[in-house]
């Protein structure tokens, strides 16, 4: 048995947080697989937003949604907004602020097989997105971020995002890297947990 995928190292530091109930945001939604995951670990009183650039990928997500609630009713509600991930705090409700459990992203292009592979989050984007993350979670509440450093401009973003957490004082926030050491275009998951106590 292999290590665990950063994929599934992700959803893993997420179920062991996040509870019925809460409130959870997917940065990227993509084809809204980490969508669907947050739905379904938040359940029926639970909330989830879920932010892209792409119409094609919130109707892909759509989709998966849809079809999700015909098996699994008890998915929480889920709000799909065509913006960036940078304006997450504007777009959210005010309540939210301080109140969230978890907040994923995947970054990189849409994993579509027709989806146009140039475009791509960005650098300065993800690191506002990141800044917000940190004042809309709770104490306790995790922000996890799946790097992509093998496409072209996923090592910039990657690079970029590794300074930042490395950055945050531990007394906001605590951050770890799951990472293969021998393969430096390997994907990767940066995770940060905000330390209890700290005011929303």
């Amino acid at each position: 048995m292999g290590f665990m995928s950063v994929l599934s190292f992700a959803h893993k530091l997420i179920s062991e947080r996040l509870t019925l109930g809460d409130r959870a945001i997917d940065a990227t939604v993509g084809t809204g697989a980490d969508t669907l995951f947050l739905a379904k670990t938040t359940g029926t009183r639970g909330e989830v937003y879920g932010f892209d650039i792409q119409s094609a990928a919130l109707k892909l997500a759509g989709e998966r949604l849809r079809n999700a609630r015909e098996e699994t009713p008890s998915l929480s509600a889920v709000t799909l907004l065509e913006r960036s991930h940078a304006e997450m705090a504007e777009a959210v409700p005010a309540i939210w602020h301080g109140t969230v459990g978890a907040i994923m992203f995947n970054l990189g292009y849409l994993p579509s097989g027709d989806a146009d592979k140039n475009i791509i989050t960005q650098p300065d984007s993800t690191i506002a997105a990141l800044e917000a993350s940190l004042q809309l979670l709770r104490p306790g509440g995790i922000i996890t971020a799946v790097l992509y450093p093998g496409h072209e401009g996923g090592d910039l973003e990657a690079a970029a995002v590794q300074s930042w957490a490395a950055a945050v004082s531990p007394q906001l926030a605590q951050s770890i890297v799951y990472r293969q050491l021998q393969r430096n275009d390997a994907p990767y998951v940066i995770a940060l947990e905000k330390k209890k106590g700290i005011p929303s």
